[in-house]
């Protein structure tokens, strides 16, 4: 299947899973290890909107800079950071485990987004997938997904201004994550 091509100022959610359903995130040291690959691959190119991370796959959205913001490699081929991210963790996660092989199942899904609304829900979906597969009962309890930045003010590597402001701020991003 041909994938779209990543073009620079689009917005696109990418998912995946672990190779024969397999967990790709084995223990607590694993999330903040993917988390720190993903600031260095992927905000220099993106911006980052949301992430969940849960034992056996991954949601990501990104908005990809403008072309303005990019380098000539950058605009060219978009794609090598995330190719470098996940090559990466998987390495590391074969040398770690004494594994070998394809961690991640084919190449990540992607889906670029292009209505607002569409926007808002692949966020609200992202944030409340770990509750929706069963890993925790609140979207407050999960600690691997962004959900928690939004609502703390501490440094991240999401940007959530943008968001916050589509949502109608905090409180509205906060209530229409929460509804039942």
């Amino acid at each position: 299947m041909n994938k779209e091509l990543l073009t620079p100022g689009n917005v696109y959610h990418f998912f995946n899973r672990g190779n024969n359903r397999e967990n790709i995130f084995r223990e607590e040291r694993n999330y903040p290890f993917f988390i720190g690959l993903m600031e260095k691959y992927i905000l220099p190119i993106s911006h980052i909107y949301a992430y969940s991370l849960m034992k056996n796959h991954f949601h990501l959205l990104i908005h990809l800079r403008q072309e303005s913001e990019l380098t000539e490699k950058q605009i060219n081929k978009p794609h090598l950071p995330f190719s470098n991210l996940f090559n990466a963790y998987a390495k590391s996660c074969n040398k770690a485990y004494n594994r070998t092989g394809s961690l991640f199942e084919e190449h990540p899904e992607r889906k670029r987004i292009t209505e607002e609304s569409y926007l808002k829900n692949a966020i609200k979906y992202i944030h409340q997938n770990p509750v929706e597969h069963g890993f925790v009962k609140n979207i407050n309890d999960y600690q691997w997904s962004s959900y928690q930045s939004y609502k703390h003010q501490s440094p991240s590597i999401i940007s959530k201004d943008y968001i916050l402001d589509m949502f109608g701020g905090l409180d509205n991003f906060v209530f229409e994550h929460e509804k039942t």
